[in-house]
């Protein structure tokens, strides 16, 4: 097992296009970093340059405490698992496990054993004589892990690897992924464009944009403490909601937006230093669609939350809880951050924008039983709201913004 760093890591393509920007990331030895980011932010570039398979443009990439710059894939000690899973068709299960560590003339029983004990921890022993063809896509995707975990590499890059998978079976393979991870404690770096996946999967999530790193943090952190209107926005599910509203101080702080104004906790200012720099001016505001609940179903947590009297557009029943669609009268905020992030989310608003006014999501508990054109009183939880300095983008009294 081994750490991998890279220090102001470039890769620049013919024309000048800049896949990676100067790219600082240090992945402990034995954590599960997860890179994530929109199509095209320079993820999987990363990844492959640290496995040999691009060169770089600039920087350097160190992998235990060797500088790998030069060094040939083969000699870099890692093992990758690709979406493709990229088995050899005519070969057996078994054979499959076992070609990369023949190639390296490992001796027989070394082989078997390891074979053997790959094939146990991913469920495959009932398997191990048939062909990739007589296998489903998850069989299929656990062998090419197997694949990967028999080497007994210093660490394992994985592209992607649930991505071709379904919904459902996603979800099983990505608690094998973990399990996986906590019996063998080597370092993986993983590249997704699904955030979900990102944040139940990774130690540490490290959020890429157009090449530049964004943030880099525990998933948690990301999804409190964005750093900036893009991570607010592409972390979360559904996404944050966002609105351009002006800090006042009547009897105590407060927000005011459309008809509405929401009480900030004397708290608040003292957690993000330099906010109340800002009263008298305008902010963007989010808040997160968890941070609701529908008054009548919220008893006594909701005490000292603030109340949004709404009219519900449309309703998302998943069950155990209720995505309630509903307009604010104010323009959606139109900054490159949130734009960018609403473009690289997968959620499509459900109905289209009538006039100048923005479609927000609240969570609700399922007991709410709320109904399309219905009115519904949403408590909101104002220790939670976000405030972004509306020119750069940037969390206000974030620690990295200080």
């Amino acid at each position: 097992m081994a750490s991998i760093v890279l220090t102001n890591v470039d890769k620049v393509y013919a024309g000048g296009v800049k896949a990676v920007n100067g790219l600082n990331l240090e992945i402990k030895d034995g954590e599960f970093m997860v890179l994530v980011g929109p199509s095209g932010c320079g993820k999987s570039t990363a990844l492959r340059m640290i496995a040999g398979l691009e060169d770089i443009s600039g920087g350097e990439i160190a992998i235990g405490e060797k500088v790998v710059n030069h060094l040939p894939p083969k000699d870099r000690d890692i093992a990758m698992v690709f979406q493709n899973y990229a088995l050899y068709p005519h070969m057996t299960v078994e054979e499959n496990l076992a070609f990369g560590l023949k190639l390296r003339k490992m001796p027989k029983p070394e082989i078997q054993k390891r074979v053997n004990e790959a094939a146990k921890m991913l469920g495959l022993e009932q398997y191990l004589k048939r062909k990739p063809a007589a296998l489903s896509g998850g069989q299929r995707q656990r062998v090419a892990m197997g694949r990967a975990i028999v080497r007994e590499p210093q660490a394992f890059l994985m592209d992607e690897p649930l991505s071709n998978l379904d919904a459902k079976l996603r979800v099983s393979m990505r608690a094998s992924l973990n399990q996986m991870h906590e019996r063998l404690g080597v370092t993986t770096v993983y590249v997704t464009h699904d955030q979900v996946e990102a944040m139940t999967l990774g130690d540490r999530v490290c959020v890429l944009r157009d090449g530049i790193l964004q943030q880099v943090d525990t998933p948690q952190n990301l999804f409190d403490k964005p750093v900036n209107l893009f991570v607010a926005g592409f972390m979360g599910s559904p996404a944050m909601n966002f609105v351009t509203a002006e800090l006042v101080r009547d009897d105590g702080p407060a927000v005011s937006f459309a008809d509405i104004k929401l009480p900030i906790p004397e708290s608040t200012l003292t957690d993000k230093p330099g906010l109340d720099q800002y009263i008298g001016k305008k902010v963007i505001l989010g808040i997160r669609p968890s941070d609701f609940e529908d008054a009548n179903s919220a008893g006594s947590n909701a005490n000292g939350w603030a109340t949004l009297p709404v009219k519900a557009e449309v309703t998302e029943e998943l069950g155990s809880e209720i995505n309630v669609l509903f307009l604010i009268d104010a323009p959606p905020v139109e900054h490159k951050d949130t734009v960018a992030a609403a473009d690289a989310g997968e959620d499509e608003e459900a109905l289209p924008l009538t006039g100048d006014k923005s479609l927000w999501t609240a969570r609700v508990n399922a007991r709410s039983h709320v109904r399309p054109g219905q009115n519904i009183d949403l408590v909101v939880d104002t220790h939670n709201l976000h405030f972004f300095d509306p020119d750069s983008g940037l969390a206000i009294g974030h620690p990295a913004n200080r």
